[in-house]
């Protein structure tokens, strides 16, 4: 490659940084917007137009579907989604878009699992506004989400209910993407009465365990607005826990963040 040419391409690379935050937010709000879930339920394969996925969204809008349009003409050309272009009338066109084989990982798998929610909570603007105060930390010490709310990142989700949602669908969906995965591969549950997951979230790897290793006792530790939103799974148990807490048990027991990390290093 040229001289020429490599500046052309670092130039390119400039452009791309300084435009950066636009796919992210577009993709948050085609995620949002169920835009990927509408394009598949329409059948493998299938192709729609913008009218016929403005025609599934909750709006009246007359200028949806061009905005729709210059949205997933974004993602078309990442290879979120396909593009295909049908001819009209009067020489017009029409672009109609398809699912990218990375859309599967952006709905929920067989066992409930997706990236997507991870990717809205990174963009929700609760986490967006500590990026803000990233200088100050940098200049003054401390942590860029407690500058901006005066509390951690796992405190704040107790005083704002939609938050606390999107943060524990996020961990909770990137959790069942895993532990399928971890629960064929990895032995180390044999002979375990019982397991403790300490910040257990609202318990899906707990969940996952005890469906594996049905004589496991699962006992899930997290704070009380976590636990809220916790679903009812019939082997596990769970506790409103502090920040901190003390786990005292026979050695049948374990907790998953120890037995992890011992037999994965």
């Amino acid at each position: 490659m040229s001289q020429e040419d490599q500046e052309e391409e670092v130039g390119k690379l400039a452009v791309r940084l300084a435009n950066a935050v636009v796919l992210p937010m577009v993709l948050k709000s085609a995620l949002e917007l169920n835009i990927i879930d509408t394009i598949l339920a329409a059948g493998d394969g299938a192709f729609l137009s913008p009218s016929q996925i403005a025609s599934a969204l909750p709006s009246k809008n007359p200028d949806a579907p061009v905005l729709l349009d210059r949205m997933l003409r974004l993602l078309a050309s990442h290879s979120i989604l396909k593009c295909s272009v049908k001819a009209k009338e009067k020489e017009e066109i029409e672009r109609l878009y398809g699912a990218g084989p990375l859309c599967k990982f952006l709905v929920k798998n067989q066992d409930g699992g997706s990236i997507a929610p991870l990717l809205v909570l990174h963009h929700d603007q609760v986490f967006m506004q500590s990026w803000y105060h990233l200088n100050d930390a940098i200049l003054e010490g401390g942590f860029p989400f407690s500058k901006a709310y005066g509390m951690t990142a796992f405190e704040y989700p107790g005083t704002d209910q939609r938050f606390n949602r999107v943060f524990n669908q996020a961990m909770s969906n990137h959790t069942a993407l895993i532990m399928r995965e971890i629960v064929d591969v990895y032995k180390g549950f044999d002979g375990l009465k019982v397991l403790v997951d300490v910040g257990g979230g609202i318990g899906v790897a707990l969940s996952f365990i005890t469906s594996k290793y049905p004589q496991i006792k699962g006992i899930n530790f997290d704070l009380p607005h976590v636990l809220a939103d916790a679903p009812t799974y019939s082997a596990v148990r769970y506790r409103n826990s502090g920040r901190y807490i003390a786990v005292t048990a026979p050695s049948e027991t374990a907790t998953a963040e120890t037995r992890y990390t011992r037999n994965t290093q």
